[in-house]
């Protein structure tokens, strides 16, 4: 008779503790970002840019909400020389019609908190599974396992919601180390590098960090759009804990029962 594994303490906890965080850093983000619901790429963005996304999720949306746009006469000294049809270029006011919806330095302050909450937790894990040999053994697919057969059949069960039973332990198919692999070792890595690089004080000190997203705007469309996949896992693991055995995965992931 094979004896199943179970999870680790170190592994339940660590999870535990980085779904708090992902549940906080989800709720203050989407606050942070009702306040400016639009995405743009490069290094600039703002109201007055073209927007590469814009979200329908607060009342900043399309608001339209402009004073009657005036010219600043004072820019340059061909400016100051310049008459009032001769300076095309030069920039303009932009005023809000109303409050903006940007009372959210709580919520700058939880995702921050949340954030390194996250980061060590995931260290700690990654940490104590190389160490365990928990990611060898449980999160990297074995080369035998990545066969074009293999991934049609549990992809297929998947669309299918043919779900197996529950073991209570680390025993996961070919698609559950797929997706735990590519969360752990890309997603979240790349989530963390993109945060960073929207901190001022980081791209100080580390500018090379602005190279490699190709601007803190699109570091913040790159962060926006990893935020979605993590939620889109979140849900999609959810709905695979509720269908192999709810109760027996919630106990083995808590009491370790």
């Amino acid at each position: 008779m094979q004896v199943t594994q179970r999870h680790a303490r170190w592994v339940r906890a660590t999870h535990w503790i980085g779904a708090a965080s992902v549940l906080a850093l989800a709720f203050s983000g989407f606050v942070i970002l009702m306040a400016h619901p639009r995405l743009y790429w490069g290094d600039a963005g703002n109201d007055l840019t073209p927007a590469l996304l814009e979200l329908p999720i607060s009342r900043n949306h399309r608001h339209g909400g402009w004073t009657t746009p005036t010219r600043f006469a004072e820019i340059d000294g061909r400016a100051r020389r310049a008459g009032p049809t001769e300076v095309g270029d030069a920039p303009v006011s932009a005023s809000r019609t109303y409050e903006i919806f940007n009372k959210n330095g709580w919520g700058r302050s939880l995702h921050f908190l949340a954030a390194w909450g996250l980061v060590a937790t995931g260290a700690i894990y990654l940490l104590g599974g190389v160490l365990s040999g928990h990611v060898r053994a449980h999160l990297i697919p074995r080369p035998g396992e990545l066969t074009a057969t293999h991934l049609a059949r549990e992809l297929a069960d998947h669309l299918r919601l043919r779900i197996r039973p529950a073991t209570g332990g680390p025993q996961y198919g070919l698609l559950q180390k797929c997706a735990y692999a590519s969360v752990v070792f890309v997603a979240l890595p790349l989530t963390v590098l993109t945060g960073l690089t929207m901190s001022p004080a980081i791209t100080a000190a580390f500018p090379f960090l602005l190279t490699l997203f190709g601007g803190v705007q699109s570091a913040r469309t790159i962060h926006f759009a990893l935020w979605a996949s993590l939620v889109l896992f979140v849900a999609g693991h959810v709905l695979m804990v509720a269908l192999s055995g709810f109760r027996r995965q919630v106990r083995a992931m808590t009491v370790g029962d």
